[in-house]
């Protein structure tokens, strides 16, 4: 007799898999990849080795180069390859091995295959659920009324003069970001949006789940603890120590834990589709109806989760963005898109949003001009949201550990309808 493990790794269905196989083969095979199609065909006969190997065959054609010049095809070829080692993990009863495998093949593989790979993970983690679901139990009943010594950040004083510390220099001595409560859209459109101004909204967030659930270490370890996320490790994508990794989310939330202020480099989980990702946590938050001003769309929802000093420097972006402040607090400094020019964006193409200037930092030989700009900044608390304007230039800092969400959003120009 079968084991259930092997009888849900059968039930596991790849649709689009079985159907497009010979073709994408076909298509691997006219870039020279006859040694791929080769093991492909073998693991899909049920050759764990096999499997294996093709991954790793497309693994190293996806670092072969800059990342824009990796063909399509080997990205499809590795969440191919990605659901066959997983379907053997998972016949082996290797959940956690079968989830990583296929995370890989949604962060690194092309959109061929994704509903496959999505729907294969609803598989592992159904299959692991039931198989966990006695110890699961057992440690909820163990856990409970010690939610207090699980949260992610605990309510503590709020010390302003020790904050202004580790700030940029003039950091709340000037204009603060106004603050509405329960803004309609219609005051939101015309008092803001249109005229591409900054305002917090306090007063929106409090029916999420997310505002109680993220705050609670065993709540996000259940749900998203054996999932691969890449993550930033060092000050921020400027500094050359700065790299990426692909760690588990409970491998992540142990460096945040274990992560200071002090700390030199510090593990972020930035701009990260993690929603797309991990369906249960995306259920955790709506949408905003700030969205839909002026006829928007929703383009990008990414999360931005890490310790207290995690710093995203001085950039802009093209989208109009709400920054949603889940758990946790952040400062953030805003500069009008009329200063771009004094903030002194890279030259480089991929840079040319961020400023060459490190606020913590400053180099006022080198980059005078800002000085005496004018700003303003805010700091952004839990339960609020930050319209920040297309193109407005802000810097970002964890004042605590944080968990926020960024909606960007555009009309059918994709810009604000002022300069």
């Amino acid at each position: 007799m079968s084991s259930p493990a092997a009888n849900i790794a059968t039930a596991i269905s790849t649709p689009t898999l079985d159907s497009e196989s010979p073709a994408l083969l076909q298509s691997i095979t006219s870039h020279g990849g006859y040694a791929f199609t080769r093991m492909a065909t073998l693991a899909a006969a049920g050759d764990q080795r096999a499997a294996e190997a093709a991954c790793e065959m497309a693994w190293e054609q996806l670092h072969s180069g800059p990342w824009h010049s990796v063909l399509p095809v080997w990205r499809d070829a590795y969440s191919m390859a990605c659901l066959h080692v997983a379907k053997f993990h998972l016949s082996n009863g290797e959940f956690r091995d079968a989830l990583r495998s296929l995370d890989m093949g949604i962060i690194m593989g092309g959109p061929l295959l994704r509903k496959d790979l999505d729907s294969a993970i609803e598989g592992v983690l159904a299959a692991k659920s039931r198989h966990y679901h006695n110890e699961v139990a057992d440690n909820d009943k163990e856990g409970h009324g010690e939610a207090g010594s699980r949260l992610l950040v605990s309510p503590q004083e709020f010390d302003k003069s020790e904050v202004l510390r580790i700030l940029p220099i003039r950091s709340l001595s000037s204009k603060i970001v106004g603050k509405r409560s329960a803004l309609s859209l219609e005051a939101f459109l015309c008092e803001y949006f249109l005229s591409g101004s900054p305002v917090i909204i306090t007063d929106c967030m409090a029916h999420w789940p997310a505002r109680t659930r993220w705050n609670d270490m065993d709540y996000l370890r259940r749900i998203a603890g054996d999932r691969t996320v890449p993550v930033e490790v060092g000050k921020n994508y400027l500094c050359s120590e700065w790299k990426q990794e692909l760690v588990t989310f409970s491998e992540f939330l142990e460096r945040v834990q274990s992560t200071g202020c002090s700390s030199k480099a510090p593990t972020y989980l930035a701009q990260h589709q993690l929603f797309d990702q991990i369906n249960d946590l995306r259920k955790d938050i709506s949408i905003p109806d700030y969205c839909c001003a002026g006829g928007g769309e929703l383009r990008s929802l990414n999360a931005w989760f890490g310790p207290a000093g995690t710093v995203t420097p001085l950039h802009h972006d093209p989208h109009h963005n709400i920054l949603a402040q889940v758990v946790g607090k952040k400062y953030v400094r805003l500069y009008s898109a009329k200063y771009s020019e004094e903030l002194y964006p890279y030259s480089e193409t991929m840079l040319n949003n961020s400023s060459q200037v490190d606020l913590d930092n400053i180099d006022e030989v080198e980059f005078p001009k800002v000085r005496d700009l004018e700003f303003i900044d805010c700091i952004l608390e839990e339960g609020e949201m930050l319209y920040i304007p297309p193109k407005w230039w802000h810097y970002v800092r964890s004042l605590t550990t944080s968990f926020s969400v960024s909606y960007w959003c555009s009309t059918d120009s994709g810009s604000s309808m002022v300069s």
